[in-house]
């Protein structure tokens, strides 16, 4: 499998990933990513800003299987917001989950940022079992989040 930055020719593929996986788990509703504007044209958001932000992709045979992404958030003091963890359903079990948050992280200190917060939902069993492992801890919902349907908070220190 190979790792990769996010580029326009992936966005369609990803984009797919991405509600396949929130259908599966009862997610495709308003106040989720699903219904994001710019969810079918990711690379511009994180290109737009390389600067604070980013975002991975696994491929095999130039299928994508994963992703993840981090920007700025505005909740916390030099902090990124890790985003979009997702994996095809086939690659799951992998132990790749680990291997993403490992590379955004990287990536959050390479930018200068301190801290990494995420959010994500109950029904994401498998992605919180994923996080707490990583260190992530479960904090009160911030007053700024962006998806009002997410219900789990989490921060890390970097």
């Amino acid at each position: 499998m190979k790792l990769q930055k996010l580029t326009p020719e992936y966005d369609a593929q990803l984009a797919q990933l991405i509600r396949t996986n929130l259908k599966n788990h009862g997610l495709d509703i308003p106040g989720t990513v699903y219904y994001d504007e710019g969810l079918d044209h990711l690379s511009t958001f994180y290109q737009e800003d390389p600067e604070h932000r980013a975002y991975f992709i696994l491929t095999e045979e130039d299928e994508v299987t994963g992703g993840i992404g981090l920007a700025e958030f505005e909740g916390f003091p030099d902090c990124a917001e890790l985003q979009k963890l997702y994996l095809a359903d086939r690659v799951k079990g992998q132990g790749l989950g680990y291997r993403l948050i490992a590379r955004i992280e990287e990536t959050a200190r390479e930018l200068g940022y301190q801290w990494i917060y995420l959010e994500t939902h109950t029904n994401l069993q498998a992605a919180i079992h994923i996080y707490e492992r990583s260190g992530y801890v479960r904090i009160d919902r911030p007053s700024c989040v962006v998806h009002s349907t997410m219900n789990r908070f989490y921060r890390k220190k970097l």
